[in-house]
């Protein structure tokens, strides 16, 4: 989970998070049923009824949401596929898996396991319509259920990557084809098709009056196709870093200080003379720690006299690190999905190295310049 995430739980050993822009959703989806959908389909109820079954359609909307993206992570793990969480946020939610598939057959399943799940709630929605009928707050809240999960069905199977059809579409472009970098592309193509389309309509739907529906669809538009270009744009990238190892790219100048040495004689000798951002603590030889330029903001300046920098730093048994022989696309991967700047490069305990962003961006370049 990132910074932007609250965690929620696991199931199946699969954190489960709620990205910030979740709360945003949910305020905004129960006061659109409170105030809009269900006033205007049921007339006689009370205040309080509106808002409680709102806020509760709102809660199962996601609800079904994460048990689409639990039918996709089901299949993964069949094809031993990790998953390393499902957050839900503003478009509903996404299931991050820790390696791509394997095989055509591989995407093909799990791109399809989400779309059936929905299908399937769709369907069992649908059939509680028949036993609360007496109930009409029940009867609004599956009615809307059944409906919208078959919505989601329905949205998701279209051809434009990423969405699930999208990524179905890719399968097959791949089975046929047996050249994953070029169903990508293509996949990617039709996506920003779609999501061109998606913009059109809204920007219509602004201009004949309906200027919520028009501003949401020419969004969702806009998402899909900055999601297909930043697919498109990993994809490049990991063709460009896939065997090669995270010794290619290293710097093996690094900087090591003392771990008696105060926050403000760090600053002084090193930060404002080198521009330094990481740097390497030592004690007695060893590896005791790794001291970042955030960390080093996060003490107040009148303390960096009596700060030492074994009292900030990252403790060792706490350092995120990677070795010479790693993957370096693997590495570049985990390094963004982490949020971490730059990791030691360590063996056996001593640092050969260290491996920032600014590194593998800089190596990117060489190797296109080489490919060109």
């Amino acid at each position: 989970m990132n910074h932007h995430t609250i965690p929620i739980g696991r199931i199946m050993g699969i954190p489960i998070g709620l990205d910030y822009s979740w709360f945003l959703i949910f305020v905004l989806l129960t006061w659109s049923f409170a105030v809009n959908y269900y006033p205007a389909e049921f007339h006689d109820w009370a205040a309080p009824t509106y808002w409680l079954t709102g806020a509760a359609t709102a809660i199962l909307l996601f609800v079904s949401v994460l048990i689409h993206e639990l039918g996709h992570s089901v299949i993964a793990l069949r094809y031993k596929i990790p998953i390393r969480n499902i957050t839900l946020f503003l478009f509903g939610g996404v299931a991050q898996m820790a390696a791509e598939p394997t095989s055509a057959s591989a995407e093909f399943w799990i791109s399809i396991a989400g779309p059936a799940t929905s299908f399937g709630l769709a369907a069992l929605f649908y059939l509680f319509t028949g036993f609360v009928g007496a109930v009409p707050p029940l009867l609004g809240l599956v009615k809307y259920l059944a409906y919208m999960n078959f919505s989601l069905v329905v949205f998701n199977l279209l051809p434009g990557f990423p969405l699930d059809g999208g990524r179905v579409f890719r399968a097959i472009v791949w089975g046929l084809s047996h050249n994953f970098q070029k169903a990508t592309r293509i996949a990617a193509g039709a996506g920003r098709f779609v999501a061109f389309l998606f913009i059109v309509l809204g920007v219509w739907q602004v201009f004949a009056g309906n200027i919520g529906n028009g501003l949401w669809i020419a969004f969702i538009g806009w998402f899909l196709d900055s999601a297909a270009s930043s697919q498109v744009q990993q994809q490049r990238v990991q063709s460009l870093l896939a065997g090669h190892k995270v010794s290619s790219a290293m710097n093996r100048r690094f900087i090591e200080i003392p771990a008696n040495v105060s926050v403000q004689q760090l600053v002084d000798k090193h930060i404002l003379t080198s521009g330094g951002r990481a740097f390497v603590v030592k004690r007695k030889n060893k590896v005791a720690g790794l001291l970042t330029l955030h960390r080093v903001r996060e003490v107040p300046r009148a303390q960096w006299s009596a700060t030492r920098v074994d009292q900030v730093m990252i403790p060792e048994a706490h350092m995120k690190r990677t070795r010479p022989d790693a993957e370096l696309w693997e590495c570049f991967s985990a390094m963004n999905r982490d949020g971490v700047n730059q990791l030691p490069v360590m063996t056996h305990g001593e640092i050969s190295g260290m491996l920032t962003r600014e590194d593998i961006i800089t190596y990117i370049h060489s190797l296109e310049n080489i490919t060109a």
